[in-house]
This record gives structure tokens, C-alpha cells and sequence, in this order.
């Protein structure tokens, strides 16, 4: 019986490097506010690489605006010579 109560009272007896009953919500909040960073890292990544701007035009889409501009002048052109 009294192998048991030895037994009881060293299984209780904290060792060094043990977890404190003090410390263990401590590390769990730790824990928990470093995922909540990573994942907030994370949705920003996301969100940064979705809402980046669109590239540069390339020479096609120039090109035809150039010639939507001139085709538009040329309109305006002839509406001119039309009313006098």
C-alpha cells in the first residue's frame, strides 16, 4: 500500500519541463493566436494577388483603340460637313 501512495504522490510532483497548470492556457492562446495570424496572412496574400490591377495593354488593344478614336473623328467630321 504504501508503494502505491509513493506512487501517486510522484506522479502528481511536477517534473522539470513539465507543463504547469499555469502555463498550459498560456501556450493553448499561443497557439491559437498564431494560427489566427497565419490565416489572417494568408486571406491578405489572397486577396492582394485577386485584386492586383490588370496588366499593361499589349499593342492589339491599342491599336483598335486608336482606331475606334479615328473612326469616331472622322464621324464627327462628316456630321459637320453635313449640317451648314
Amino acid at each position: 500500500m504504501t508503494d502505491q501512495t509513493n506512487a501517486a504522490a510522484t506522479a502528481q510532483t511536477p517534473v522539470d519541463g513539465a507543463v504547469d497548470s499555469r502555463t498550459f492556457p498560456l501556450r493553448r492562446t499561443l497557439v491559437w493566436l498564431g494560427i489566427a495570424g497565419t490565416s489572417a496572412a494568408l486571406t491578405f496574400l489572397v486577396l492582394r494577388v485577386t485584386m492586383r490591377r490588370p496588366p499593361p495593354s499589349d499593342e492589339t488593344t491599342e491599336r483598335i483603340q486608336a482606331l475606334i478614336d479615328e473612326a469616331n473623328q472622322l464621324i464627327k467630321t462628316l456630321d459637320e460637313k453635313k449640317l451648314p
